[in-house]
């Protein structure tokens, strides 16, 4: 499994705790005993569990700063598993470049909610990074 398929997997995840609103390692520990069947990238997509659960409120406040006129409680549910992950990406793990994050993140979108999702995406984490590289 490559990253590209962790962040599918994680993306999924993050869905799911959204729509149960259950951001617990219970639900996660069934999640990957379900979806994960090949483990090269469990670190991998541990380290985005731990990016985004211990940083949520951050990533949020970020979120709703950079998506003007868009509450989180207003973001299709996909497209704010999609930021939550990319924004922990581009937060908080170095080893990923930011335009990488980006990428994935577009392609995430655009798979699962559509083109327009994708342009979305990209508008709002273009603004995350400049505001990063910014401080």
């Amino acid at each position: 499994m490559r990253r590209t398929e962790a962040r599918e997997l994680f993306m999924q995840l993050l869905f799911q705790m959204e729509m149960q609103n259950d951001y617990s390692n219970e639900m996660k520990e069934k999640f990957t005993n379900e979806k994960m069947k090949d483990s090269d990238q469990m670190d991998y997509f541990n380290r985005l569990y731990n990016s985004v659960t211990k940083n949520l409120p951050i990533i949020d406040h970020l979120l709703e700063n950079c998506s003007e006129n868009w509450k989180i409680n207003r973001i299709a549910k996909v497209d704010l598993a999609v930021l939550r992950l990319s924004i922990a990406e581009i937060l908080y793990l170095d080893d990923v470049p930011d335009s990488a994050a980006i990428n994935e993140a577009v392609e995430l979108a655009k798979r699962f909610n559509g083109e327009e999702s994708g342009k979305f995406i990209n508008g709002i984490l273009g603004k995350v990074v400049r505001n990063k590289d910014a401080n």
